[in-house]
């Protein structure tokens, strides 16, 4: 999954992204509003951290211009105002949970899990195809109850395939999904990782869609 992080403070910034990338996400990171304002429109984001008080265009006017132009990326907001009518009015705005500074790193993280799940159609933190089971809260990948061990790139690449179960995903959109903005892009790869997850998972998990990608099936 990949994440956009907009938050002026360069210490939090990067513990944001430390702790985001830690947890298996690929993270693209901003420090003004209209930097961050520029990715949301024009990289697609699994979830956005976006931080009300931000130079250059408050995090408000941010978010109110991606959900007028029908950005529906789930957003959390990170405010310093303790309230409620503040809190009232981001969620007005467009987003879909908040937290307020100072805050502990893993509520943000359980937070992001929870706006990736429900954004996918997920109830549970275990997502399951078949005899495939994901946790995305530990990240733990078990087959008939037994581990998998999987690399952190094969790792994103099943969870989104897990979180889109029965979606055909391109190669392009497992791509732009897979890996931060400054990573040297190449679709071949994903043909490597899906043929190494194939030999770890049941035979035919992974179904290749002729000319359109890949998909999970599975109950």
């Amino acid at each position: 999954m990949r994440v956009l992080v907009v938050e002026d403070d360069t210490n939090l910034n990067r513990q944001l992204k430390d702790a985001l990338t830690e947890a298996g996400y690929a993270v693209d990171v901003a420090f003004d509003g209209e930097e961050g304002h520029f990715l949301g429109d024009t990289e697609p984001y699994d979830a956005v951290i976006l931080d009300i008080g931000l130079p250059r265009m408050d995090g408000l006017s941010v978010l109110e211009e991606w959900r007028r132009t029908g950005k529906t990326t789930p957003v959390l907001l990170l405010t310093a105002r303790d309230r409620w009518s503040d809190k009232v009015q981001g969620i007005d705005s467009g987003a879909d949970d908040y937290v307020a500074k100072p805050f502990h790193m893993e509520e943000v993280l359980a937070r992001v899990r929870a706006l990736v799940r429900r954004a996918a159609g997920h109830a549970s933190n275990e997502i399951v195809a078949g005899s495939v089971r994901l946790d995305a809260r530990s990240g733990k990948v078990t087959v008939d109850g037994l581990s998998v061990k999987l690399t952190s790139h094969e790792l994103r690449l099943l969870s989104y395939l897990m979180h889109h179960k029965g979606k055909v995903i391109s190669r392009t959109e497992l791509t732009e999904h897979l890996y931060d903005q400054d990573f040297d892009r190449d679709s071949n790869t994903i043909e490597v990782f899906v043929g190494r997850l194939r030999k770890k998972l049941p035979e035919d998990c992974i179904q290749t869609v002729r000319g359109l990608g890949y998909q999970i099936v599975g109950d």
